[in-house]
């Protein structure tokens, strides 16, 4: 009726700086950076970027979701830094169509532009300097990858015609980018690089990532996934590589769930349940459980806030091996943990009580949930049956399955395929490399040679426009059930 002031919970908040993610900061992620630096310049190309002692390089991978960064010393190439903080322009839209649509608004531009730059990039550079005990003039050089729309709306470039067909965006390689063109600290005239985009869909973030994959180098068929609120997919090797993105939605990201969350302190992320009662037992970023009912590890007093990604997979598929589902994602089991509603002839599960959840309020799991996450998991799927049979090949034809993006570190992958996300395929052909868009960028960082073979990867990649693909919509409807229509692909 009037003006009001809301206060926000720290828990709801935690996205903007506590989210778990691929950002070189443990040293299990260390040891997977280093490993894959040395593995792309083993494979011919040079460290040959021209650097001063003291000169720092910065890395930055702007996610729709997440933002991370790290700080490299250009002379030693030790990483001096690393940060991740959570996308500001979240509050304009959860997907980057909401967001092209909140640009074309007045002073949509700015607003747009400043959320990502002024809320997001400069504290994190802020805090890689304070970290590493640099100033703003050693900086001397960038390199940025994020996907199409967010390289558009970080430049203030229009990206209208990204969502418009013929899907053609307004720019796919810039060059000549400094840092006081972009609005960024450090030498006047350091050189700011753009990882180049293959398509609206596809855009720097992929061409980089590709180049940690290095799908580009061996012979294997090689299928390379990026999990995010987007999903691209790379398929091929060193002769050939096609490409293709699918609109996931945000539930990867614990977005349109109920009780979803992003991967964050108190989220799910992995469960198993009781065939028989459905009772479960779980794990919790921050804290592990041994389960519900107040029994915690001495260690920990962390309680269940919600379910993120990887916790998502993990309970689906437990239901769905239990019978607590059929394969419409409709509730059809009996427990004391699932309620039914006779009246909208809906049924929840109930994942935290209400004494047993963080906020005090229970966490139910509902059809609408589930509806929302077979959606998400059906495009991913659809979009590998589609480009596999755009080549005329199925997935026995696939070599090496390479899964990247933060939600990919949790995922247990047998159970992605149980419910019909991935594959089917042996566990022993999957692999996760983490953060592939950040680690490309410090290759790009360090060597100009990496530089211009990411651009030959962009150059040499086809793309495959799904939204007008033969055939794609059906595959979608295929995939929307668990695991799928066709039971003989999940044998």
């Amino acid at each position: 009726m009037g003006d009001a002031t809301l206060w926000i919970p720290a828990s709801a908040a935690a996205f903007k700086a506590d989210i778990k993610t691929a950002d070189i900061s443990s040293p299990e992620e260390l040891e997977r950076y280093e490993n894959a630096i040395n593995e792309i310049f083993n494979a011919g190309l040079d460290i040959q970027v021209e650097a001063a002692e003291g000169d720092v390089g910065i890395a930055i991978d702007i996610g729709t979701t997440t933002c991370t960064a790290a700080m490299l010393d250009l002379h030693t190439r030790k990483v001096l830094g690393k940060a991740s903080l959570g996308n500001g322009q979240i509050r304009y839209g959860a997907d980057v169509i909401n967001r092209i649509i909140q640009q074309t608004k007045e002073g949509g531009v700015d607003k747009l532009r400043r959320a990502v730059r002024e809320e997001t990039i400069l504290p994190m550079i802020e805090s890689l300097l304070k970290e590493s005990r640099k100033e703003e003039k050693d900086i001397t050089r960038y390199v940025i990858a994020g996907n199409t729309t967010m390289e558009h709306l970080f430049l203030g470039a229009n990206g209208e015609s990204i969502r418009l067909e013929p899907f053609v965006p307004e720019f796919l390689q810039r060059s000549g980018d400094t840092a006081k063109s972009c609005g960024l600290p450090g030498q006047e005239e350091a050189e700011v690089v753009f990882a180049p985009n293959v398509g609206s869909y596809v855009g720097g973030d992929i061409t980089a990532g590709t180049l940690d994959s290095m799908l580009w180098n061996g012979e294997e068929m090689t299928l390379f996934i990026d999990l995010g609120t987007n999903g691209e997919l790379v398929f091929g090797n060193s002769d050939f590589m096609l490409t293709c993105a699918c609109s996931a939605g945000p539930a990867f990201e614990g977005g349109d769930i109920s009780c979803g969350m992003r991967a964050t302190k108190g989220a799910i992320d992995s469960v198993e349940l009781d065939p028989e009662t459905y009772e479960p037992k779980y794990s919790i970023i921050g804290g592990n459980s041994d389960g519900l009912g107040g029994r915690k590890d001495a260690e920990t007093s962390v309680k269940p806030a919600g379910l993120c990604g990887s916790g998502l997979i993990s309970i689906i598929s437990e239901l769905f091996k239990s019978g607590a589902i059929n394969a419409k994602g409709k509730f059809v089991g009996q427990s004391p943990r699932i309620k039914y509603d006779k009246e909208i002839g809906s049924g929840e599960y109930i994942v935290a009580t209400a004494q047993e959840s963080a906020s005090g309020s229970e966490l139910t799991l509902t059809e609408s949930d589930l509806d929302n996450f077979i959606r998400a998991k059906g495009a991913i799927f659809s979009a590998i049956q589609t480009m596999l049979k755009s080549l005329d090949m199925d997935v026995d034809c696939i070599d090496k399955v390479i899964i990247a993006g933060g939600i990919g570190s949790g995922i247990d992958m047998g159970k992605a395929i149980s419910i019909g996300m991935l594959p089917k395929l042996p566990l022993e052909k999957y692999s996760y490399i983490g953060n592939s868009s950040l680690t490309g960028a410090c290759a790009m960082l360090l060597s100009n040679d990496a530089t211009q073979k990411v651009f030959d990867i962009a150059d040499n990649m086809t793309y495959l426009e799904l939204s007008t693909y033969p055939g794609y919509m059906d595959e979608l409807l295929a995939a929307c059930f668990i695991p799928h229509t066709d039971a003989t692909l999940f044998d």
